[in-house]
């Protein structure tokens, strides 16, 4: 493996922090072994001169695929499931009775390669079966690693990544390919919409949204980033809209969202 100086750590950490909100400081060994790969398969031997070459890079290219190396992206379907039978339970019959144009709002922000994502369609589709029919159930997924984004929107998954999902789940919603691989059909992939959003950056939204999902994306983040970040999830969450957590993550006792439960908060309705 190949090591930075100190003063090169220094400089990424600081570009990763203050672009995208990430905290290295205690992640520099992670860093340097996914860098390493990245450096040797350009053909640099020294690793201050492959994060000196992706930052004097015009393109801004080298650059995108460091930010991708270094943002973690294990998931997996219906990941910590009380969420999904929250989601099930009490939101969804909340806002079908609430959401009087059949217009949700659900961001799952910090999708990584889409699990997420589509356990929520799934977990709406489900819901809703044949009353589904006028209601606008798009989920917005969005993520800054752009190779997570693609896999996300291309939909293959292994055999073995379909943990979490019940037989009936795979059957109605894969297709299983000539290679063993599974693809999400798609009328599901079609309720889904990736797109690349730096959660640094200032959100822009038409309506509030009645859901936001940001789990285990935050404890990359120190405390001031993330109190920031909750803030700007709150101001654009309607009254009564939830926001999901990471059950790792907390967020401070001064947000105005409401407790609801572990790794579960709520805008108060009005």
């Amino acid at each position: 493996m190949l090591n930075l100086s100190d003063e090169m750590f220094a400089k990424l950490a600081y570009y990763l922090r203050a672009n995208y909100g990430i905290n290295l400081e205690q992640k520099r060994t992670l860093a340097e072994g996914r860098l390493s790969q990245s450096a040797l398969k350009k053909g640099f031997r020294d690793l201050d001169d492959y994060v000196c070459f992706a930052f004097d890079e015009k393109s801004g290219k080298e650059l995108s695929i460091i930010v991708n190396r270094l943002t973690t992206n294990h998931t997996y379907f219906m990941r910590e499931p009380e969420h999904f039978k929250f989601l099930s339970s009490v939101i969804m019959p909340y806002l079908e009775q609430t959401v009087e144009d059949k217009d949700l709002r659900i961001w799952c922000a910090g999708c990584s390669t889409g699990q997420e994502a589509y356990s929520i369609a799934m977990v709406i589709d489900d819901y809703f079966g044949f009353r589904k029919a006028g209601w606008d159930c798009v989920v917005l997924a969005t993520d800054i690693n752009t190779e997570a984004l693609h896999a996300a929107s291309d939909a293959w998954y292994p055999p073995d990544g379909l943990t979490g999902l019940s037989e009936e789940q795979v059957t109605r919603y894969f297709e299983k390919q000539t290679d063993g691989s599974y693809r999400i059909c798609e009328s599901l992939r079609n309720q889904v919409i990736f797109k690349r959003f730096n959660l640094m950056e200032p959100i822009v939204y038409k309506k509030p949204f009645d859901l936001i999902s940001c789990r285990n994306v935050t404890i990359y983040f120190d405390q001031q980033t993330k109190d920031g970040l909750v803030e700007r999830f709150y101001d654009c969450t309607k009254p009564g809209g939830y926001l999901f957590m990471g059950h790792a993550e907390n967020i401070s006792r001064f947000s105005a969202y409401e407790y609801i439960q572990p790794a579960i908060f709520r805008r108060p309705p009005e």
